[in-house]
């Protein structure tokens, strides 16, 4: 007469045995009282003299099943950041779309995908420059493992993560000595930090979604702009659709809100102001190429401009700039502006100097009276 423990027993042992049944072993022990349990832990034989019980076959079919089981896992947690590697093969390096940044403006396959052989660990990293979506998960982890096997998914900036507010009165009485109208701010979505009332904060858009912001403070004149943002020009959303269009690119957020008090609404401004110096060289390097990436990155309003007018600052840097663009944009449809002389040494340097100085319709006379950027240099020259 077998009693109803030694049944049980003999059913965990079983189940030990064969490797399907993990599951229910789990199941028939929560059923035992604790001193029945403690009991029966010191009878059951160590792990590794259950393996080495079971012959080759099925030695193999558990390995088969451990690798489904661990292929299962990775899939179920790749899967929550939006990656699916049904086409990857164990042991290779696979592209794949990234599921953040959509292979950016080249719509390309930017992301390395990685699982090792055994299935034990996934890894990933997109090589778009302006991503950099990366990170690993392994397919069995304890709970203390789990704390460390973190995703690194770069967070995409919003006015609540970069903690921003409306513009307050200081601020807006700052733009009013600058000529700048609140009409022109809100429409700009020109904001302020909630913790420093005295930092400006410059929202860039792309169809309307926030994508990065440059802080600028009034009283250190410091900046920066959010971490993971994208690099986009500034006003890219105010640009007009259409073809056979003329765009004018500024140096700075304030000479672009400052065309725009002038009426010229087709302004965008560079997103990380002029170099110290001209760079182009026959084979420019992948960082020089990288800092002016912005210009591919602006939905193609560039290409369908047939003149773009480069009113950068008029001093070494902003003519650095200036070159720079015209290099990579073409100088045939490029032309530039001359700043007026300020007294008999010096000129203004940009946009919002003469809006301030000589007002909208001066800034707007010197728009349309830009030069061929080759001519003007021919000029300079002589």
């Amino acid at each position: 007469m077998i009693s109803l423990h030694q049944g049980l027993f003999r059913s965990i042992q079983t189940a030990i045995y064969e490797p399907r049944l993990h599951r229910f072993q789990a199941h028939l022990v929560f059923l035992l009282p604790r001193y029945k349990l403690l009991s029966l832990r010191r009878q059951l034989p160590p792990k590794s003299s259950v393996f080495a019980k079971l012959n080759e076959e099925e030695k193999e079919a558990h390995g088969v099943y451990e690798v489904g089981r661990r292929n299962k896992a990775l899939k179920l947690k790749v899967e929550q950041i939006g990656i699916n590697f049904d086409s990857c093969t164990p042991g290779q390096y696979t592209l794949l779309i990234c599921p953040l940044c959509k292979g950016g403006q080249s719509k390309g396959r930017t992301l390395s995908f990685h699982k090792n052989q055994n299935e034990k660990v996934a890894m990933w990293r997109c090589f778009n420059f302006e991503c950099g979506l990366s990170g690993h998960v392994l397919a069995d982890v304890s709970p203390i493992q789990e704390e460390v096997n973190k995703v690194n998914v770069p967070k995409k900036p919003s006015e609540e993560t970069l903690r921003l507010e409306p513009l307050g009165d200081e601020l807006i009485e700052y733009f009013a000595t600058r000529k700048i109208s609140e009409e022109i701010l809100k429409k700009n979505a020109v904001m302020q930090m909630i913790d420093d009332k005295n930092v400006i904060a410059y929202t860039y858009r792309r169809n309307g979604e926030l994508v990065n912001c440059k802080f600028r403070s009034i009283t250190s004149r410091k900046f920066w702009q959010a971490k993971h943002g994208e690099r986009i020009l500034y006003g890219l959303d105010g640009i007009k659709e259409g073809h056979d269009i003329v765009i004018v690119i500024v140096e700075g957020e304030i000479d672009k809100l400052s065309m725009e008090e002038a009426g010229i609404i087709n302004c965008v401004s560079v997103p990380d102001g002029a170099p110290q110096h001209v760079s182009i060289k026959a084979s420019p390097s992948k960082k020089q190429e990288a800092r002016f990436k912005y210009l591919s990155d602006c939905n193609g309003c560039l290409d369908k401009a047939s003149r773009i007018i480069l009113a950068t600052d008029g001093d070494g840097p902003g003519q650095a700039l200036a070159e720079e663009l015209s290099c990579r944009l073409g100088k045939q449809r490029c032309w530039v502006v001359t700043w007026p002389k300020k007294d008999e040494v010096s000129h203004y340097k940009d946009a919002n100097e003469v809006l301030v100085h000589l007002g909208a319709e001066a800034l707007r006379h010197i728009v349309e009276n830009a030069k061929l950027y080759e001519e003007q240099k021919i000029y300079a020259v002589l």
